[in-house]
């Protein structure tokens, strides 16, 4: 797989459309975590219910990032989960809700975007396929869309078009590295003095 998180979501702006990038109430829920990339392994927990979170950290592959559907009225998962998950190689969660044991879970260093945390957990009582489209931060989620994740958000890059999108974020962030602050300034007051101009600005 390409080296997805060797570029931030920034540069994956000029790739991607506006709807392809979460919500910004999805995000790190502790401070210096690093930036995670893999491909989505998607989960849809029923309201108030976690069973199928808890099961797909028994069948996503190494590697994967679960993102998962739920509501923000409880935990869908806790530090022993987090756990098991980091255990058995899967990079991380983006969840469209809140989990628990968050003091376990910056402990362990494992990688967790969701709305936040609240004590009380969901039941296990009901049963969602896996794997199948999801709504997670406004953006519809599908099996294997590439997951880029970090502070300064969460791109969604749709599988189809990854490896395009990668080489338009990778020539960005290249351009972006080649030029001094300077450089990059004078081409900024450039380009905003002509907007100007074009619209009459005085």
């Amino acid at each position: 797989m390409l080296p997805f998180d060797s570029i931030s979501p920034c540069e994956y702006a000029d790739a991607l459309p506006r709807h392809q990038f979460m919500h910004y109430s999805i995000k790190p829920l502790w401070s210096g975590m690093p930036r995670i990339a893999g491909p989505a392994f998607t989960v849809k927990c029923e309201p108030g219910d976690h069973l199928m979170l808890h099961a797909a950290i028994y069948r996503a592959r190494p590697g994967d990032i679960l993102v998962v559907e739920a509501d923000d009225k409880f935990a869908v998962a806790g530090g022993n989960v987090c756990a098991i998950a980091q255990a058995r190689g899967i990079k991380g969660f983006v969840i469209d809700g809140v989990i628990r044991d968050i003091a376990e879970t910056r402990e362990n260093q494992f990688p967790v975007f969701a709305k936040g945390v609240i004590p009380k957990p969901g039941a296990k009582k009901c049963v969602s396929p896996l794997n199948q489209p999801v709504h997670c931060g406004s953006v519809l989620v599908h099996p294997g869309d590439i997951i880029v994740a970090d502070e300064e958000g969460i791109a969604v890059i749709p599988k189809a078009a990854a490896e395009q999108a990668y080489d338009v974020a990778r020539a960005r962030a290249q351009r972006d590295a080649a030029m001094s602050l300077a450089q990059w300034e004078a081409q900024h007051v450039e380009k905003v003095e002509g907007i100007l101009k074009e619209l009459g600005f005085q």
